[in-house]
């Protein structure tokens, strides 16, 4: 097949680049910095050549926004709605435009479009959406607005022969570097990986071997559209996810941190406390309903798969610089 990722520079995108190139597709990436044969020019916001790389596609998975790994300021905020609203408005008017037009778009969206709760779990049907908690600073309330337009403005998009399903993922967990399993690898291995602000919140993940292989099967199912959660069916409060990965690396303590520890934390490492404290407690119904089955449901796994592989990458890194140095 030939899939078109739109934005496909970033660590999800690489992670379905890597995958769906070895699987034998033809894989073209949409970037504003075009660096390999394979890579198309765009802006993310006007149609232009980029186009045609659309026209005769079997499959656009569009991942274009702003990374979140930032401050959370109203500039920054702003920034992330634009640049997905922008992209997902363009990407759909180069499909109405293709007199081929691919069969699926899959569209990233975010677990993040629901509330913070610790009560039950959220899934398709019943979740709730967030947005009007108590008790939760006034802009979590921003970041749903985001998921919301991002959706609504695929569900928009007049491509009445393309199926569209919106892909509400939770973090994907890879051990490629500046990675968000990365991140938290490095906390614990430095001792910092304890309860933050007491650690209740829950965490939503996936396992990167589980998002391709859904994403691929989603591409399969064509009885399959809207919104569909990405998320292994085990989240887990966040002071038992870092035991657990602790545990994984060989780490016995790790410090808890207070809300305004967290609040420093975030602002030394350039990101929010809200991918820390929001309760993400988010279950994949829809999949689950449709037959797929996890390679990887349970964090404990996962953890062992994820530090074993970034042990090995590290171990590879190590024996390169030496042969380099030695040379």
């Amino acid at each position: 097949m030939k899939i078109v990722l739109p934005g496909g520079t970033g660590q999800v995108g690489t992670i379905l680049d890597r995958a769906l190139s070895a699987a034998g597709h033809e894989v073209v990436v949409l970037t504003r910095r075009p660096r390999r044969p394979q890579d198309v020019a765009w802006d993310g916001a006007a149609l232009g050549p980029w186009a045609e790389a659309v026209d005769g596609a079997d499959v656009v998975v569009n991942l274009a926004g702003r990374s979140v790994s930032c401050r959370y300021t109203p500039e920054n905020l702003r920034a992330m709605m634009n640049s997905r609203v922008d992209s997902t408005r363009v990407v759909g008017e180069a499909i109405a435009a293709a007199r081929r037009p691919p069969k699926v778009w899959l569209q990233m969206s975010t677990a993040t479009v629901y509330a913070h709760r610790f009560d039950a779990a959220n899934d398709e049907a019943t979740g709730a959406i967030g947005g009007t908690e108590s008790g939760v600073p006034d802009y979590w309330a921003y970041s749903v607005e985001i998921a919301k337009n991002w959706e609504r403005t695929q569900a928009e998009a007049p491509t009445p022969d393309t199926r569209k399903v919106a892909l509400r993922a939770a973090m994907v967990m890879s051990p490629d570097r500046g990675g968000v399993f990365d991140v938290l690898l490095r906390l614990a291995r430095l001792g910092l990986g304890g309860p933050v602000a007491g650690g209740g919140q829950y965490v939503s993940w996936i396992h990167d071997e589980d998002f391709v292989r859904a994403v691929e099967f989603l591409i399969a199912r064509e009885d399959v559209a809207g919104a569909v959660n990405l998320a292994a069916p085990g989240p887990l409060p966040q002071r038992e996810f870092m035991r657990v990965l602790r545990r994984t690396w060989g780490v016995p303590v790790g410090l808890p941190a207070t809300r305004w520890m967290a609040e420093a934390g975030a602002f030394a490492l350039r990101s929010d406390t809200e991918l820390l404290l929001k309760s993400r407690r988010v279950v994949p119904s829809r999949l689950r309903d449709a037959g797929f089955a996890f390679a990887w449901p349970g964090w404990e796994g996962a953890a062992g798969d994820l530090v074993r592989r970034a042990r090995a990458a590290r171990a590879g890194s190590g024996r390169l610089r030496a042969r380099v140095g030695g040379g």
